[in-house]
């Protein structure tokens, strides 16, 4: 496994969990709260899955391809949902990270072990 392709999907997913979390706390001062329920929760799920996902890989660990593909899918759903509300510059910020990270995840799976 080549290391660079580790260290850059680890960054994809530790640059999304950071802004998957600072758009759900910043949704959660809009005052449409309500309205964006779905995405905080999209957000706190897409977080916690992307941290698991850079720790494992940072470990080494052989299941990290399985996750890789779970995160993928989990960054897809919350990137959609968030551009959906791309007039909130964080939802548009955190939709492109999202979007980043599946791209990198998907890159990890095709990746030969």
């Amino acid at each position: 496994m080549n290391g660079l392709t580790f260290n850059d999907c680890i960054k994809a997913c530790l640059a999304c969990a950071t802004a998957c979390q600072y758009c759900a706390t910043e949704c959660l001062k809009e005052s449409n709260v309500k309205l964006l329920s779905l995405c905080i929760a999209l957000n706190r799920e897409c977080a916690l899955v992307c941290t698991a996902t850079g720790q494992l890989m940072a470990m080494g660990g052989g299941n990290s391809m399985l996750l890789c593909e779970v995160c993928a899918a989990i960054c897809d759903t919350c990137g959609k949902e968030c551009e959906r509300n791309a007039e909130l510059n964080h939802c548009k910020y955190c939709s492109e990270k999202c979007f980043a990270c599946a791209e990198e995840c998907r890159k990890m799976i095709q990746v030969e072990i």
